[in-house]
C-alpha cells in the first residue's frame, strides 16, 4: 500500500512539474489567441466532437497533455516517422529517413562496444560489479542511440540560426533588384548568382522549382514548409500577397528584413537579461561571502589580540 502511495504521489508531482510554464514551451499562436475575437459561422452542432465527452473524465484532460507529449517523443524511434523526414530536411545534410536510422544504430553499437571493452576491462582487473555492468553496457547503448538524434537537433538548431542571420541581408539585395526594375524571380536569381550560405542555397532550390515550371508562389510556400521558421513564414506570406495583388514587393522586403533585426535585437536582450540573473549566483555565492571575510576577518583578529 505505501508502494502505491509513493507512485501516485511521485506521478503527481511529475505531472505538476511537467505542466509547469517553465517546463513547457507555449506557441506564438497560443499566446495571442487571446487577445483575438476569432468569428466562427458555423454551428456548433454540426461539429464533430459535439456533445461527445472526454475519456475517462476529467482524468483525461489532466492527462492529455502528457499523453500528446509522450506520443510526439515516441514518434521519434519510429523507422517511417513522417516527423524524423521533416527534421533531416530541416537539417538540409540530404539524409534519408534509413541512412539516419542506419547512422543511429552504428552509434549504438559503438556505445555497447565501448562499455563492453570497459566490463570486461574491469573484469580482467578484479573489480567487476555485476550491477553496475547490467546498468553500464544498456545505459551506454541507447545513450549512443539517443546521442544521434541529439547531434541532428543541435544541426537544425545551428542551419536555422544561420539562416536567420542571412536573411536580412538576402531580403534587403532582393528588394535592391525589385526597385531596379527585376521581377521577383529575376530577383532571386541574382540573389542566388552573388550570395553563398544556407538561405542562399535554399534560395537557389526555389529559383530551380521556378525553372521546372512551377509558380513562383507555390515554389516559395514549399520553402516555407520546408524550414518550418516563423520569420520565412511571414516573408513568403508578404511575397504572396504582393505578387497576388500587385503591392510594392520592395517595401515588403525591406519590412520582412527589419522585422527579423527586431527580432534578433530582441531575443539578444533576452538572453543578456537572462545571462545577468545567472552571473547573481557567482557574485552572491562566491565574491560577495569572500570580500565580507576579507573585511571583517581582520577586525576579528585585532580583537583577539587586543584581548
Amino acid at each position: 500500500m505505501s508502494l502505491l502511495a509513493g507512485g501516485a504521489l511521485g506521478l503527481g508531482v511529475w505531472m505538476v512539474l511537467a505542466g509547469l510554464p517553465s517546463a513547457r514551451s507555449v506557441r506564438f499562436v497560443d499566446r495571442i489567441s487571446p487577445q483575438l475575437k476569432v468569428v466562427d459561422v458555423r454551428s456548433r452542432l454540426l461539429g464533430t466532437d459535439a456533445g461527445r465527452p472526454a475519456p475517462f473524465g476529467p482524468l483525461g484532460h489532466i492527462l492529455q497533455p502528457v499523453l500528446r507529449d509522450v506520443v510526439r517523443r515516441l514518434d521519434r524511434f519510429n523507422p517511417a516517422s513522417s516527423l524524423l523526414d521533416r527534421r533531416l530536411v530541416q537539417a538540409g545534410g540530404g539524409l534519408s529517413t534509413t541512412d539516419f536510422r542506419a547512422r543511429q544504430i552504428l552509434w549504438a553499437a559503438l556505445g555497447l562496444g565501448t562499455s563492453t571493452a570497459l566490463v570486461v576491462l574491469a573484469a580482467g582487473t578484479g573489480r567487476s560489479n555485476i550491477v553496475f555492468a547490467a546498468v553500464l553496457v544498456p545505459a551506454c547503448t541507447a545513450g549512443g542511440y539517443l546521442f544521434r538524434d541529439y547531434l541532428l537537433s543541435r544541426q537544425i538548431a545551428h542551419r536555422e540560426a544561420r539562416m536567420l542571420a542571412e536573411f536580412p541581408s538576402l531580403a534587403e539585395l532582393m528588394a535592391l533588384a525589385v526597385s531596379a526594375g527585376e521581377s521577383a524571380t529575376g530577383a532571386l536569381e541574382r540573389v542566388c548568382r552573388t550570395a553563398r550560405g544556407e538561405l542562399a542555397g535554399e534560395f537557389g532550390r526555389v529559383l530551380a522549382e521556378t525553372r521546372a515550371g512551377t509558380p513562383v508562389v507555390e515554389a516559395f510556400q514549399e520553402f516555407s514548409r520546408r524550414t518550418q521558421l516563423a520569420p520565412l513564414a511571414r516573408f513568403v506570406d508578404g511575397l504572396t500577397v504582393a505578387v497576388q495583388r500587385g503591392t510594392p514587393l520592395a517595401e515588403v522586403l525591406r519590412a520582412q528584413a527589419q522585422d527579423v533585426r527586431d527580432m534578433s535585437k530582441r531575443e539578444l536582450m533576452e538572453s543578456a537579461g537572462k545571462k545577468e540573473i545567472a552571473m547573481m549566483i557567482p557574485l552572491v555565492f562566491g565574491v560577495l561571502p569572500l570580500t565580507v571575510l576579507f573585511a571583517v576577518y581582520p577586525g576579528i583578529a585585532l580583537i583577539n589580540l587586543g584581548f
